[in-house]
Formats: structure tokens, sequence, C-alpha cells
């Protein structure tokens, strides 16, 4: 068969699983997973470079829609009230993988800690009739910070054991430090200064394709950036994204961008990578995994609850709910880091199996907690 074959069956049966479920109140990418979990055992001799490639595509445009949803200082707002909450949640999570280290310390911790306190902007967003406003901006700021941080975190861990001296180590992280930074300031300036030319500049394009192959050609140009200086390419997608927020090139613009956008990662490319990823399932399950998955999930649970405590038991398990969705970008970092030799053994099998077997239980936790919301 060819990949166009298996690419249509891929998107059809996502696109069917993902209706599915959100017709019983889950997230629609709960339904693209299960379809590549089953697709997994059904389809044989998938073109794995190609759909590889395809799968990137998909979370390139996952990282724009997340930078989409929030604005640099929303960002900056709760990422005030997320930081401590990711940094306390790391901290455990760090702790709770020496075990399966004989209780030392090293990069597979690190990596394994980063994916375990991790939270996925999509799930988030899609969560986000159980937050108000103000707390789905400190939710969806902690997802992109603890996403951002992990691809930030795996290419310097994969660094750091090729890297030939420290001096050279040194040097990568100041130049992604660098052109994040740079990047965010430049924003700041143009939305002071330019901004009304900018807005003026794109009311000239006359059809919202034209929007949006510029934005592409911009969000293509910051991926190159991104890799040149050792980062995944998906950062500079989602700064692409938060750069080009409504306040900055206006509210007309920016619904037409996000009209193809979202009709582009939606309906073709994030179901790819979605599935993509369920068939490259590959975690070992034991019951040693079973254990470790329960243990997290239940420490990180009670711990999100108490630190986003609001006197409301229904609204704190809301919102440890969308905190502690994982996230198959969880999947992909733990399989790069397994390729490179950061991840290896029962933490590879625990992260990887977390972070899709979390999906499921925050999603289904979610569930029980609209029907009782509603009644």
């Amino acid at each position: 068969m060819q990949i166009i074959g298996y690419v249509l069956i891929i998107i059809a049966l996502g696109r069917f699983l993902a209706e599915l479920f959100e017709r019983l109140g889950y997230p629609g990418i709960v339904g693209e997973i299960t379809a590549g979990l089953i697709l997994g055992y059904v389809l044989t001799n998938v073109p794995a470079e190609e759909m590889n490639l395809l799968a990137e595509f998909g979370i390139f445009f996952l990282m724009i829609s997340a930078g989409l949803e929030i604005t640099p200082e929303e960002l900056h707002m709760g990422g005030r009230k997320a930081l401590p909450v990711y940094l306390v949640t790391l901290g455990v999570m760090l702790l709770v993988t020496l075990p399966f280290t004989g209780y030392r310390i090293g990069t597979g911790n690190l990596l394994a800690a980063s994916i375990l306190a991790v939270a996925s902007a999509p799930i988030v967003v899609k969560l986000k009739r159980f937050f108000g406003e103000d707390y789905l901006h400190v939710a969806l700021s902690y997802a992109i910070i603890s996403e951002v941080a992990i691809l930030i975190l795996v290419y310097v861990l994969a660094n750091f054991k090729g890297a030939e001296s420290m001096t050279n180590l040194l040097v990568t992280i100041t130049k992604q430090a660098l052109f994040i930074g740079g990047v965010l300031y430049i924003n700041y300036k143009i939305g002071i200064q330019h901004k009304v030319w900018l807005i003026t500049q794109l009311r000239k394009l006359k059809s919202d394709e034209a929007v949006f192959g510029l934005f592409m050609v911009f969000a293509a140009m910051l991926g190159f950036i991104s890799e040149e200086v050792g980062m995944h390419f998906t950062i500079g997608g989602f700064l692409a994204g938060l750069l080009l927020h409504s306040d900055l090139v206006g509210t007309k613009q920016y619904e037409r961008l996000e009209t193809i956008l979202s009709g582009v990662t939606s309906g073709i490319f994030a179901p790819i990578f979605f599935a993509w990823r369920g068939m490259n399932f590959r975690a070992e399950i034991t019951l040693m995994v079973l254990y470790g998955f329960f243990v997290v999930y239940i420490i990180r649970f009670l711990l999100t609850v108490i630190l986003e405590w609001d006197g409301k038991p229904v609204s704190s398990l809301a919102k440890a709910t969308g905190l502690v969705s994982f996230g198959i970008l969880g999947l992909l970092v733990a399989d790069l880091g397994n390729s490179y030799g950061v991840l290896t053994g029962e933490l590879y099998s625990i992260t990887a199996f977390t972070s899709v077997a979390g999906i499921f239980l925050s999603a289904t936790i979610g569930r029980i907690l609209t029907a009782v919301k509603n009644e």
C-alpha cells in the first residue's frame, strides 16, 4: 500500500473515533490516540520515515496552536503562578524516579521527572470548560512551560552526552537563551512602536490563504533557527504562535489565521501525530510499570490539589485534572530520550505508559466532574 493509503486510513479512523469520544464527553485526541493503538496491531509495513515526517508536522502545528491560545502578557502573568507549581512538581517527580535508578541522580532521572511533571496544552484547552478565564491562563501557562521545558531539556541532555567539552555545551545553552529572549524582546518592541503599522500591512492581504502563507513562512523561519541553536524545531512554531496574537496583529487577522490553522491542524496533521504516536507505543507493560504509573498519578494529583486548593472541592479537583493531564508530547520526548540513550529500562516504560494512560485517566476524571457539576 502507498503512503497516501495509510494516511487516509489513519485520518479516517482517527477523526471517526475523535468524534465518538467527543460525544462521550472526552477530548477528541483521546479517540485519535485510541485509533493509533488499534492500527498499531492492524497495519503492517507502514513506511516509518514518511509517517515520522508527517507526524512532526502534527506536533509543529499543535505547538503553533498552543502559542496562539495565549499572549506573552498572559503567559507572563499566568507563569508567575504556574512556575512555582511546576518547580515543586518537578522536584517531587525527581524524588519519585529515584527508586528506579538505585537512588542515584542522573540525566535519566531529570528527563523522566520532566516528562512526569508535564501537562498537555491541547488537553488543557479541551478541558477549559472546567476553568474560569483567570485559571485557564494559569493552566495553559503551566502546560506551555512544562512542554517547552521537556523539549529543551531532551536536547540539552543529548548535547551534554555528545558535547566535546563543557565550553561547547555552555555555548549551546547560551545560544538557545539568546534566541528565545531575543524573539520575545523583538515582539515587545514591535508591540509598542510598530503595532499599528503591522496591522495596517496585514489588512492589505486580500485572502485568508495569504495571511496563512505569510505566517507559515515566519513560523518555518523560527523553526529553522530553533534547530540551528540545538532545540526542537517545534519551539520555533510555538514562539510564532505566541508572537502573532490578536493584540499584535488585530482581531480580524487573528481570526483569519486561526480559522485555516484550526482546520489544517485538527483535520489533518493532529490526527496523524496522535495516531502515529499510538501506533509506535512500545513500552513494556509490567506490574512494576503499572504500579509506577498509579503512584506517580496519585502523588501528582494530590500535590496539585493541595497547591491549587481554592476552598471548593469540585473546582480544585477540576484544576488538578487539567494540570495532571500529562500528554502525548511526553511520549515523543520519551522516545527521543530512549533513542539518545538518556532514558532506558523501566524509566522509559513508566514515562511512556504514563504519557498515554494519564490522558485517559484525566479525561475520565474530567468526565465525572462534568456530570457532578451539572447535577
